[in-house]
């Protein structure tokens, strides 16, 4: 009886384990293998213990009491608010604009929402704000300084170099110190009214004030009723000249209650009514003796 060989196994392997194999060996999926399905059973855990509501808010609560235990911690906790840069007036008005109960932790300061609050009051200039170690919300103010007063049909105001309002006073003798500028407009002009402040030193204290006309340009107001009407282009060149005039001829010591400079090309001058009528004698005066 003739033996059966057996037939030796192939031993490579099947197209379709092949295929498989080499699919297996693929960047995504060998990812996908080692980290995606352990994800997936994590999330797959945690989702099946949330499903009880009672888990889920003894969760929340778990999660609200750890974060209070934080954030309520002394060395997170503010216990005053130190202002510094700022007057006695501004300082109150500080405090009541941003009224926070001390003590307050540090998570539950909106910084930059106090700063914004701070920084909208007219006296302020710039407002920095920082937690200094100790517990203490520094405010460290650059306030507004008041270089004029103005006046207006509202009321009389103090306003800085750059003509923004600081505030209102009672009257202009509050602060009879700084010179006055009066008229709708004028705030947006301070720093020419200040340079024709500056050119009228050497009347003294003649000068009673400015008063903005029109939006436009300056008269400038001197005692005894007198004016001078400058032109809205090159105002203090033209009261430089009229100051010069007078130093050289006593112009502004005579009768003379309006020098109107609106005109370059023609100057004028306008009597007070005194003048004008002793003008008038005079020349019935002559006239009569003729």
């Amino acid at each position: 009886m003739q033996s059966m060989t057996p037939i030796p196994r192939d031993p490579a392997p099947s197209r379709l384990r092949y295929r498989l194999q080499r699919w297996m060996l693929t960047p995504g999926i060998r990812h996908g293998m080692r980290i995606g399905i352990p994800l997936a059973l994590i999330v797959a855990g945690v989702a099946g213990y949330l499903a009880d509501q009672g888990r889920r808010d003894g969760l929340v609560q778990f999660v609200a009491d750890l974060r209070a235990s934080i954030e309520e911690r002394p060395e997170f906790m503010v216990e005053l608010m130190a202002i510094d840069g700022a007057g006695p007036t501004l300082a109150q008005e500080i405090r009541d604009a941003v009224p926070l109960e001390f003590p307050a932790s540090s998570f539950d300061l909106d910084l930059e929402a106090i700063r914004a609050t701070i920084a909208g009051l007219d006296p302020v200039q710039s407002v920095r704000l920082r937690i200094r170690p100790g517990g203490v919300l520094q405010v460290d103010v650059t306030e507004r300084v008041p270089v004029i007063v103005w006046r207006t049909r509202a009321g009389v105001s103090l306003l800085d170099a750059t003509g923004a309002h600081i505030y209102a006073i009672p009257n202009r003798t509050e602060r009879a110190d700084l010179p006055l500028i009066a008229g709708e407009g004028a705030d947006g002009a301070v720093d020419e009214a200040l340079a024709l402040i500056a050119a009228a030193k050497p009347l003294k204290a003649r000068l009673r004030g400015l008063v903005r006309i029109g939006e436009r340009r300056w008269d400038v107001v001197l005692d005894r009723d007198q004016r001078i009407l400058l032109p809205p282009d090159r105002p203090v060149g033209a009261l430089e000249r009229v100051i010069a005039l007078s130093e050289a001829q006593d112009m502004l010591e005579r009768d003379v209650a309006v020098v109107d400079l609106r005109l370059a090309n023609r100057p004028t001058l306008r009597m007070t009514s005194d003048a004008v009528q002793e003008w008038w004698r005079i020349r019935e005066i002559n006239g009569s003796g003729q």
